[in-house]
C-alpha cells in the first residue's frame, strides 16, 4: 500500500518561509507523479504543485506560482519550498500520490497522507 507521509508544517508570519517533505512508503507508486493540494477551512481541496519521479518537470496551479517551488530527490521524498508566504497561504497541505487523469484534479490520485498544518499570520 502506497502511504505519502507529511512534514515539515508549522506557523509563520507574513513574508516568510517553510519548507514541507513528502515520503512515499510502502509499494512503489503506481504512476509518475506526486502532487500537493492544501484545504483552508471551509474551502474547496485545491491544486498546488505536482512533480514526475521520471523527468523532474514540475508543474504549479494558481497558489504557487512565483512563489513555491516543488522538487524531488531520486529517494522517494518530494519537497514544496513555500516563500513570501500570505496569510491566504493558512491551510491544511497534503501530498499525494498520482494514478491517472488531470494532474489537478484531486480524484487522480488514490493515496493521500494526513495532512500537515501550515498557518501564516500577519
Amino acid at each position: 500500500q502506497v502511504q505519502p507521509v507529511e512534514s515539515g508544517g508549522g506557523s509563520v508570519q507574513a513574508g516568510g518561509s517553510l519548507g514541507l517533505s513528502c515520503v512515499i512508503s510502502g509499494g512503489a507508486p503506481s504512476t509518475s507523479f506526486v502532487g500537493w493540494f492544501r484545504q483552508a477551512p471551509g474551502k474547496e481541496r485545491e491544486f498546488v504543485a505536482a512533480i514526475s519521479w521520471i523527468y523532474d518537470s514540475p508543474v504549479y496551479g494558481d497558489p504557487a506560482r512565483g512563489r513555491f517551488t516543488i522538487a524531488r530527490d531520486n529517494a522517494k521524498t518530494v519537497y514544496l519550498q513555500m516563500n513570501r508566504l500570505e496569510v491566504e497561504d493558512t491551510a491544511i497541505y497534503y501530498c499525494a500520490s498520482y494514478r491517472d487523469g488531470d494532474l489537478r484534479d484531486r480524484a487522480s490520485y488514490p493515496y493521500w497522507g494526513r495532512g500537515t498544518q501550515v498557518t501564516v499570520s500577519s
